[in-house]
């Protein structure tokens, strides 16, 4: 059996990194069906459970996108240290292409949706509004372009200078000292994460090295004593909780997630979906919206016996067959030649385009 500074590698990626990337994704996915689908439902019977659900759901904001940004960070170093131009096409044109063309797709299919709880245009002045300044869903990818860009932009200034003005930044906007309508809180508060990936790369990969469960066992009761202790006095607003709370939860997924990559089976089923993340964070918001139009009323007049024994599981079950049904998709789409989805187009050079 490997031990836990014997990190198994995928070429230069890092299997932990793909492993905490697939717990995150499926972390998005799950709290997405609990808000908006699943406590939307009129449970009549289930007793406490359904608010358990959004509970849990809602401690871990803290974990998810610190934790996914921090990784996209520390991926992006190799990106950062090329020209202008390069980091231009391949990062901030390539995600902003993904966001317009899936702000197109989720537009026009929740607009057959309205009664799906969730940010999307009805007019073009919103659609507008949402591209730019309060991103919906699709925000992560927004949240890419943007940070490449502006961590490029700022190259030249100390790093210490940089994570500074990007933690106040986070510090103001959970506080909500400023107008963070739709995503635009997210967006705010997470670019210190990003930075942090980016600038102290060295020192993550020596964490990551040298975990231990002994260490994550401390950081999880930590990390699960602060969330709960933040909920239980809705201290989130207070400068700095929900940054400090972050990062605790973001040094913990850090530590678990090479120890959970030595775990054969679950170790690499997340790994192989930590690869396959874009299609599951584009496809799965329209095809939850069209399944809670089908059987959200169904549920909501359902007898009690169904309605106990679905509360319990719904949401882990939704959450598997929407991610099923993304990977499924996707191949489906890919096989219609239509990559043009998942991938920024290649330019073809004059010569080529007359051969």
């Amino acid at each position: 059996m490997a031990t836990a500074t014997e990190v198994r590698t995928t070429g230069t990626r890092a299997a932990w990194a793909d492993v905490a990337k697939g717990a995150c994704i499926l972390l998005v996915v799950l709290w997405h069906t609990v808000n908006k689908h699943y406590l939307q439902v009129d449970w009549q019977a289930g007793g406490p459970i359904p608010a358990a659900w959004g509970f849990f759901g809602d401690q871990l904001m803290t974990l998810r996108m610190p934790l996914f940004f921090t990784i996209s960070g520390m991926f992006a170093l190799g990106a950062f240290h090329r020209p202008w131009r390069v980091v231009a096409r391949s990062r901030v044109a390539k995600f902003l292409y993904l966001y317009l063309v899936w702000m197109l797709v989720h537009t026009a299919i929740l607009w057959f949706t309205p009664s799906f709880d969730t940010l999307s245009a009805r007019t073009l002045g919103q659609f507008a509004e949402q591209l730019t300044i309060t991103p919906p869903n699709l925000w992560y990818l927004y949240a890419l372009a943007l940070y490449f860009a502006a961590a490029k932009a700022l190259a030249r200034v100390p790093a210490p200078v940089v994570l500074g003005l990007a933690a106040l930044l986070a510090v103001v906007a959970a506080a909500d000292l400023i107008a963070t309508p739709g995503n635009r809180g997210s967006l705010l508060q997470n670019f210190v994460f990003f930075l942090l990936g980016l600038h102290l790369r060295p020192h993550i990969e020596r964490l990551v090295r040298d975990t231990n469960w002994r260490r994550t066992g401390v950081l999880a009761a930590v990390y699960a004593v602060a969330a709960l202790a933040m909920a239980v006095t809705a201290a989130q607003r207070i400068p700095t909780i929900w940054p400090m709370v972050s990062l605790v939860a973001t040094v913990f997924g850090l530590s678990a997630a090479p120890l959970v990559a030595r775990w054969a089976h679950v170790g690499a089923a997340l790994s192989w979906l930590g690869r396959r993340t874009l299609p599951i964070y584009v496809i799965h918001m329209p095809l939850l919206a069209l399944l809670h139009v089908a059987v959200a009323g169904r549920l909501s007049q359902a007898a009690p016996a169904v309605q106990t024994v679905l509360a319990v599981g719904y949401p882990v079950l939704v959450t598997a067959l929407l991610v099923g049904a993304c990977l499924l998709a996707e191949r489906g789409l890919k096989a219609a030649r239509t990559t043009w989805l998942f991938e920024l187009p290649v330019r073809r050079n004059r010569a080529d385009s007359l051969s």
